[in-house]
């Protein structure tokens, strides 16, 4: 098992993407804090995890755009654990619209999330992983915040901004060996994805050379080989998971 004896901390992980990295977390032997807005979300996919893979889980509710709910869900990690190995930023939320039409809160309340939430939780994760001189560092970022997106310009400069921040952070804990790495994917078949029309869906395939969508299972594949030995000399690297739909 190749996170035996890990502990990571996974914002946004009660569904979608963050759940799937945390069973595959799971399935390799890692020790799991499961954070959602939703506490009762959190502890229902903490007990199932618990329960399916027989690992330690705990569950924690929280809004990281607050730098106060960040600080809770680390030292949540630590009171468990004792340790932070790997935390996943992962927690995000769309609000879209055209440029002329967007408004101000809508600006605001997606960069909160998707950008400062982020640096919330490097900056508060950062200080036991520099303490233990080790760590891994992933953050969810977007396909569309290397392309940008119709309709979407408050989702993509948060992404983009993801992007360079991680960079900047892999650079910065580089000689304290935190690796600090990023996923993009692309189109990525959701509970959202399944509402949409078969016309809808064509629309998005066919921008993609692979011709399909992706599944979460290719995302939590991607986060577990930055979060193993695998990764061992790989930091500030952006992995696109999309089908080849930005090259």
């Amino acid at each position: 098992m190749r996170l035996r004896g890990k502990s990571a901390v996974i914002t946004g992980s009660a569904q979608g993407i963050g759940r799937a990295i945390a069973e595959v977390f799971a399935s390799e032997g890692a020790q799991l804090v499961i954070s959602d807005i939703s506490i009762e979300s959190a502890q229902k996919t903490a007990e199932e995890i618990k329960v399916k893979y027989g690992v330690e889980t705990v569950a924690v509710a929280g809004n990281v755009a607050k730098l106060e709910d960040c600080g809770a869900l680390i030292e949540a990690s630590l009171d468990k654990f004792s340790k932070i190995d790997i935390l996943i930023n992962n927690a995000g939320i769309t609000k879209d619209n055209l440029v002329l039409r967007m408004s101000e809160a809508e600006w605001d309340a997606v960069i909160a999330v998707n950008l400062k939430g982020v640096f919330n939780c490097i900056k508060i994760a950062s200080k036991p992983m520099l303490k233990q001189r080790q760590g891994r560092i992933i953050n969810i970022a977007s396909v569309v915040g290397q392309m940008g997106n119709a309709g979407q310009v408050n989702y993509s400069a948060s992404k983009g901004g993801v992007i360079a921040m991680t960079k900047t952070c892999a650079r910065e804990f580089a000689s304290r060996n935190i690796l600090v790495n990023a996923i993009a994917p692309g189109f990525i078949r959701t509970a959202m994805t399944d509402k949409l029309t078969e016309d809808q869906k064509q629309i998005m395939t066919s921008t993609i050379p692979l011709s399909r969508l992706g599944e979460v299972a290719d995302v939590a594949k991607a986060a577990l080989f930055f979060a193993s030995d695998d990764s061992s000399y790989i930091t500030g690297h952006i992995l696109a998971v999309n089908g080849g739909m930005y090259m």
